[in-house]
């Protein structure tokens, strides 16, 4: 197969965590060509998806007394060619958020690629419709007391009733801007100011979970199909579990509960053909969906001896063959 992936510049990514260096070993290593491209190689010609591509060629990462190691040069990339996406066979969509106006652009380039001819994963219009805070509203059942506002007043009200809260950017990631909220803060008036930009972008409010404690885990579905989890603990006094603040990797079972979870999620991502997603659960209650570049896999293989990256693009080349 030839896969091409929509990455943050190369150089840029650090290959010991990054979930989209994981898929491209497994790619290369299963003798598949990879490449790579930034949104801003994107073209429309001739009412089709362009793009300079560039081969990588990669070192694979090792993983040694539980460490990842590997060579400070570990990738290199060919010339740049300009070619019409249809004429690869699967195109990963691996954009960090925040969802901006110029990736939202890269997805409507994607739009013009033929899904008969080239799978694009996730899907273009999946990516739109799947703010990864909003999204996982539409699964009452299984989230905790949630609200979405801008008025102050609705956001007092609610933490007023809940004593403690989590108030979440909707375009965030990594654990960035994300406060608590206690009754009674004499913060509280400047936190949703400024969190909201006073009273003109909404915001998530979330009941905080004394579980949370315990860790934030993140599962990984794979077409729907929960492959592998990590539970991120937080650190020190932090109460947010992100890798990106510092929370800890720990090795962690798929419990019944967050099974019935990605049963309750499942039907949607297989609608909205989201093959790739990050789910985050605390507690027994699902709390965001990850679709655009959902990480967790070197954590996952490191502490379970396994190749999830291996394990999609084996489910990719079955898909395609299909």
């Amino acid at each position: 197969m030839k896969l091409v992936f929509i990455i943050d510049p190369i150089a840029l990514l650090d290959p010991g965590h990054d979930s989209s260096v994981a898929m491209m070993e497994a790619a290369q290593l299963l003798g598949h060509q990879v490449y790579t491209t930034e949104s801003n190689q994107l073209s429309i010609v001739r009412g089709k998806a362009w793009a300079y591509l560039q081969k990588v060629k990669l070192e694979p990462f090792q993983l040694v007394d539980g460490i990842w190691h590997g060579k400070s040069d570990w990738y290199e990339l060919d010339d740049r060619i300009f070619i019409n996406l249809e004429e690869t066979d699967a195109v990963f969509m691996r954009t960090d958020p925040p969802v901006t106006v110029p990736y939202l652009y890269t997805t409507y380039i994607l739009d013009l690629i033929d899904s008969s001819k080239t799978l694009v994963v996730n899907s273009p219009q999946g990516l739109r419709n799947a703010n990864e805070k909003v999204y996982a509203l539409q699964f009452t059942s299984v989230i905790p007391e949630t609200i979405v506002s801008q008025d102050k007043a609705v956001i007092a009200k609610f933490v007023e009733e809940k004593k403690t809260a989590v108030l979440k950017p909707l375009g965030g990631k990594g654990g960035e801007g994300i406060l608590f909220l206690k009754e009674g803060d004499r913060n509280f008036n400047s936190i949703v100011e400024v969190s909201t930009q006073r009273g003109r972008e909404p915001v998530m409010v979330q009941e905080y979970l004394p579980a949370a404690k315990e860790g934030d885990k993140r599962i990984i579905l794979l077409d729907g199909k929960p492959i592998g989890a990590v539970n991120r603990v937080p650190s020190g006094n932090e109460f947010r579990g992100n890798m990106a603040v510092g929370g800890k990797a720990e090795k962690v079972d798929i419990t019944d509960r967050e099974k019935e979870i990605c049963a309750v999620v499942a039907p949607q991502l297989k609608a909205d053909n989201l093959y790739f997603v990050g789910i985050d659960v605390i507690g027994g209650y699902l709390t965001e969906v990850n679709v655009t570049s959902p990480t967790g896999i070197r954590e996952i293989d490191r502490l379970n001896n396994v190749s999830l990256g291996k394990e999609v693009v084996e489910w990719l080349a079955t898909k395609i063959s299909n």
